[in-house]
């Protein structure tokens, strides 16, 4: 029966006016969007949910019972219909049969597909039998921080037995067993072992509920969570201890700053085999941690969950440094733990490794703690590398809620090992109980992890790559800013118009996701605008590894006339702010010692043709093309320099406003109405243009931004102090 219990900390979101409405089917959908829509239920890609429902089998035509449940590699509160795998439930029943033994139980997986209904070409997860073989019609399989710090507790099952007492339940508990056949035969015992049981502690793991049907699962599902969160709340208000051992660090005066200069520093180190993308957090709880007296010694233990050590590792770096001393410090101390780490990873593989185990992956942590600071997380994209931050600070709960269960009489031996771990590999501080290396290596180095890995589809061209474009709101810097979006990369669009960047950062996240492009304001003009404007990039995303800029003036005037602050103003925007942000941005290279990285600066054909009337702007290309090949210089071998000739790109460029279309139609005797359109005039003119070239190929900006991330990406690795002319063929742009 569903528990009709007042919430005190989560709400009930069922909404019966939606859920009358669906099919058996959707209503798992939905049940499983309500629960993952609120992280403290479960993390991102987390947990699993199933139905046992009743189908047509289309070979029989006769009622089957089919298992319905949450395919491999899905997120709850995302997952659509189709991200469930179904199987006929009496096959997967008879699986039994065919089950060799724990040491055997990864060929199980292969019978899954076997098992399938309908020809569903969604893969069953590793977690089908802790479905299968627990005898509900609906079952919940969650990792809220609650219950993984009463799961994680070194007295978690006298914990849950006083927690039984108190809040009337029949909650059983699981040692812990890595997910898998063995563990569902496991579930499948303890259920029948205890008639009445409404829920399963898996020991470090997480938390098993059910009901007779969706709503009574949700319901039971949210009110035994919330009551755990009670159940921890009442002995923290009860034991009045601050959490983690109390204060010993201080936060830094000048905490964002330093966390904006650290960035690069940490992206670099961290990325040495492989470039990640980066999230800082300087979240309260987080701070909490970073600070306290137990930090260094819980870090350092790792976490317990499953889904938590897959992204953070077998543990984070912590950085040991005081925050009222130089930064100085802390650099070399970063440095320092960074060498550590990677010695103590590769002692870690060394020691589980077997002769059939995958190779060792990057060594590098994931997750790095510094007090004063902060959390700093890395993934391979955006969304991953704040995911892994969130997952630490899910474990920073866990950790927390632990340390606040602890009290009474621990058991001897910790009640938390199955079949394949022995109790004494559990390592406990505080209360809080770790996953054991030995067991955290059986999972990051499982054969269907390597599988799941090697499934993945190649990453794209520019993916883990940052790239800023400034004068990414229109003409060539939009088109580069679509194209690497296109091409996997995480990208800060910088101009002077906000609503114009606002709408190319909308149109590169409907192409690479929305977390893969953020917008910010320049004036390429003054460093302080500049350096804030990288600084919006490191924030974003960690770093840069690619800087374009496509931004640049042509000056008109009613009569022709150039006025004297026009001339200095066209050197200012088209050259001296190119050296600024190449210098500004050589900083951020610096700090991240990364190889490949690159600046492409845009010229054009007029630096190489003079021409009567546009002096100041084709001497202002002329100088900036040899400021490309003096950055080339002063900046290797670590950051290439190159740039592009374009010739009159009149698509879609700022620098073609109608006023100076009309006048360009009327100078060469090009008929015109002055009913025509913009993109009218503007394509009369261009195609004009294109008749002086070998081509007779109007340019497009999209011609520009191939070049751009052709010279400036990974494609051409040993060329700098070059220039591409994108001008058609244009004879008179021939260097001689």
């Amino acid at each position: 029966m569903a528990s009709t219990a007042k919430l005190k900390f989560l709400e009930d979101r069922w909404d019966d006016a939606v859920a009358s409405k669906l099919d058996a089917p959707e209503l798992l959908r939905y049940r499983s969007n309500l629960l993952g829509s609120d992280l403290r239920l479960t993390n991102f890609g987390g947990g699993n949910t199933s139905s046992k429902l009743d189908e047509i089998d289309p070979l029989t035509g006769e009622t089957v019972k089919v298992l319905w449940v949450k395919g491999s590699g899905g997120d709850l509160g995302s997952i659509k219909r189709s991200g469930f795998a179904t199987l006929y439930l009496d096959k997967v029943l008879s699986l039994t049969k065919r089950y060799r033994g724990v040491e055997n139980e990864d060929e199980m997986v292969a019978m899954y597909p076997l098992c399938t209904f309908n020809n569903n070409p969604t893969a069953a997860s590793i977690d089908t039998p802790l479905h299968g073989y627990l005898p509900f019609p609906h079952v919940d399989h969650l990792h809220p921080d609650w219950g993984i710090a009463l799961a994680a507790s070194a007295n978690g099952l006298e914990k849950m037995e006083q927690f039984n007492k108190e809040f009337g339940h029949k909650i059983v508990w699981v040692p812990w067993q890595r997910p898998g056949f063995e563990l569902g035969m496991m579930l499948q015992r303890a259920v029948a072992a205890n008639p009445g049981c409404d829920g399963i502690v898996l020991g470090g793991h997480g938390l098993f509920t059910w009901g007779e049907t969706q709503r009574e699962s949700y319901l039971n599902t949210v009110t035994i969570i919330d009551q755990i969160g009670q159940f921890i709340e009442a002995h923290n208000l009860k034991k009045a201890l601050p959490a983690f051992g109390g204060v010993k660090h201080t936060n830094h005066a000048e905490r964002e700053t330093l966390a904006a200069q650290l960035m690069p520093v940490i992206r670099g180190g961290v990325s040495q085999k492989q470039r990640l993308i980066g999230t800082f957090s300087d979240h309260e709880d987080v701070l909490e941690f970073v600070n306290s007296q137990y930090a260094k010694k819980l870090a350092h233990l790792g976490t317990s969950c499953p889904d938590h050590f897959i992204r953070t590792k077998i543990r984070p770096m912590y950085v040991e440094w005081d925050p009222k001393t130089d930064v100085s410090a802390l650099k070399a101390a970063i440095t320092s733990s960074l060498k550590t780490y990677r010695e103590e990873y590769a002692t870690y593989y060394g020691n589980h490794a077997l002769p059939a185990s995958p190779k060792m992956r990057d060594a590098n942590p994931t997750v790095v703690l510094i007090p004063g600071v902060g959390m700093f997380s890395f993934g391979k994209n955006k969304a991953e590398s704040r995911i892994t931050g969130e997952f630490y600070t899910n474990a920073i709960h866990v950790m927390n809620g632990a340390g606040q269960l602890g009290e009474g009489t621990c058991p001897a031996e910790l009640p938390q090992a199955g079949p394949a771990a022995p109790t004494s590999a559990f390592a406990t501080e505080e209360n809080y109980v770790a996953l054991p290396p030995s067991e955290a290596f059986r999972i990051e180095y499982w054969a269907l992890e390597e599988a799941k890995i090697q499934r993945q589809p190649p990453e794209k061209e520019l993916s883990r790559r940052i790239v800023m474009v400034v004068g990414g709101a229109s003409g060539i810097g939009r088109e580069t800013v679509l194209l690497a979006a296109h091409r996997g990369a995480h990208i800060v669009v910088a101009d002077l118009n906000q609503a114009a960047i606002d709408g190319v950062v909308a149109e590169a996240q409907a192409i690479g996701g929305k977390e893969c492009a953020v917008g910010t304001s320049i004036d390429i003009r003054s460093r302080e605008k500049i350096k804030a404007a990288l600084d919006k990039c490191v924030a974003a995303f960690g770093g840069l590894d690619i800087l374009i800029n496509t931004a640049a003036i042509f000056p008109t005037s009613p009569t022709g006339e150039i006025s004297d602050a026009q001339w200095g103003t066209t050197l200012e925007i088209n050259v001296t702010a190119n050296w600024l942000l190449s210098d500004e941005a050589n900083k951020i290279f610096a700090a991240q010692a990364l190889p490949g990285s690159s600046i492409v600066l845009t010229s054009s054909a007029n630096a190489v043709v003079p021409k009567k009337g546009t002096e100041v702007y084709d001497i202002s290309k002329a100088a900036l093309s040899h400021l490309v090949r003096e950055l080339a210089i002063t900046f290797s071998p670590d950051v290439r320099v190159n740039g592009i000739s374009p010739a009159t790109v009149v698509k879609g460029s700022t620098m073609f406003p109608r006023d100076r279309v009309k006048a360009s139609l009327s100078k060469y005797n090009l008929a015109f109405e002055e009913s025509e359109t913009d993109d009218e005039l503007r394509n009369k003119l261009a195609h004009f243009y294109a008749k002086r070239t070998l081509t007779h190929i109007p340019i497009d900006p999209k011609d520009n931004a191939e070049a751009i991330l052709f010279i400036g990406g990974p494609k051409a690795p040993v060329t700098s102090g070059h220039l591409i002319p994108v001008d058609g063929g244009l004879p008179e742009a021939y260097l001689r």
